[in-house]
């Protein structure tokens, strides 16, 4: 590929924008300060802290990519990739209760549903219903 054709691709995902950076930095204190804590407690006891759910929606956490139409933030898929690998740095399991929750649940409504299933289940979706996402493997049982 000649060198111009390489200077006009995008750039490398470890530049990020003033925005991404914000967001990461908030989203990595808010993980040291409140998730962080409660890491040991409840991997020994095998039980994730409600509370931690009810401020990862307070935060916006929840509906990274879904459209301020229904609530969400109306951000990135990368902002919600951000917000995984920072939860994850002070706990797995909260990066994957958000990482579910964006890029599985509200992915598939985003690309599959209906207009009325999205007006019915995304604003639920943004503010206090966490989703799951079921998967089976043919011949699997």
């Amino acid at each position: 590929m000649p060198e111009t054709a390489l200077q006009n691709l995008a750039s490398p995902l470890t530049s990020f924008t003033e925005d991404e950076i914000l967001f990461r930095d908030n989203v990595r204190q808010f993980a040291e300060e409140k998730v962080r804590p409660l890491a040991k407690e409840m991997d020994e006891k095998g039980v994730f802290d409600h509370a931690l759910i009810g401020q990862f929606f307070q935060l916006g956490l929840m509906a990274i990519e879904v459209p301020e139409q229904y609530g969400g933030a109306g951000g990135k898929f990368f902002e919600a990739i951000l917000a995984v690998e920072e939860l994850s740095r002070a706990d797995a399991s909260a990066g994957v209760v958000v990482d579910v929750q964006n890029t599985l649940v509200n992915n598939a409504l985003l690309r599959w549903a209906t207009g009325d299933q999205k007006k019915r289940y995304l604003p639920k979706m943004a503010v206090d219903t966490v989703g799951a996402y079921a998967l089976r493997e043919a011949g699997s049982g």
